[in-house]
């Protein structure tokens, strides 16, 4: 086994509990001396999206809970973006073209979106960088969703000796992400209280030619369980038009 090897990149209400959050608790305890243990688990009592609400947003409809969308940060998919976040939810993570950047948004509405749906679930996001050659692709292990900062650097260890190949980890600070109208409301902590796409990801990274690389995101999604076979394909919603085509505004229509 490769010996695990990484290092630190510095960049400048209570939560509605799903069965999965309660099964992942309680198995985690009953399992905590077997081999194949949870060595993580998600923080439950915080600020965290509904499924349905992030959902709605990526049809650039307005969401129930206050917080989940944001005019800012373009959630809306397109046609095509649609068939790669559905096809993530059932593998457990998600594939894309280099950067997943749409031009005319200025941004990636996929990327914000799988990140909103890691968030509801309690999971963390695992995407696969496609890089044109497949001699270079990169895996994207973020463990914000989980909302654990204090463990992020204990859980890199365990998770980079499973996977049995070196990886590199990055990390941005909150204040890169926090909104500074919204940083001076409170004190409260970001991780228990803000939206997801108002706290740093926290990113575990491997480089590799792609076989290897979709062997790492296997791996990864079979460690914190993050494919679902139910998952059917997102049927429009009554009642939702094309977005007009602008760089932002409306709940991330775009």
């Amino acid at each position: 086994m490769t010996s695990p090897v990484f290092g630190f990149i510095h960049t400048p209400n209570s939560c509605l509990l799903t069965r999965r959050h309660s099964f992942l608790t309680q198995r985690a305890a009953a399992s905590d001396g077997a081999a194949n243990a949870f060595f993580w688990n998600a923080r439950t009592d915080c600020w965290r999206p509904d499924a349905s609400d992030v959902e709605r947003i990526s049809w650039g409809k307005p969401a129930k809970k206050k917080g989940t969308g944001s005019r800012g940060v373009p959630h809306r998919l397109d046609r095509d973006e649609r068939k790669l976040y559905d096809i993530a939810r059932r593998k457990g993570f998600l594939e894309v073209a280099g950067s997943a950047w749409r031009a005319q948004r200025r941004e990636a509405p996929l990327l914000n979106t799988f990140r909103s749906y890691c968030d509801a679930r309690g999971s963390p996001g695992i995407v696969l960088h496609k890089s044109r050659d497949g001699l270079e692709d990169e895996v994207a292990l973020d463990l914000s969703p989980l909302r654990r900062p204090e463990h992020f650097a204990d859980w890199t260890v365990e998770i980079v000796s499973r996977a049995d190949s070196p990886g590199l980890v990055s990390s941005s600070t909150e204040e890169d992400y926090l909104f500074e109208e919204e940083m001076t409301k409170s004190d409260d902590d970001p991780w228990e209280t803000r939206p997801i796409y108002q706290v740093p990801p926290f990113v575990v990274t491997w480089k590799l030619p792609r076989a290897e690389a979709k062997r790492i995101c296997k791996v990864l999604a079979d460690m914190f369980e993050t494919s679902d076979a139910a998952v059917s394909s997102s049927r429009k919603p009554v009642g939702v038009k094309p977005g007009k085509n602008r760089r932002s505004g409306g709940y991330g229509i775009g």
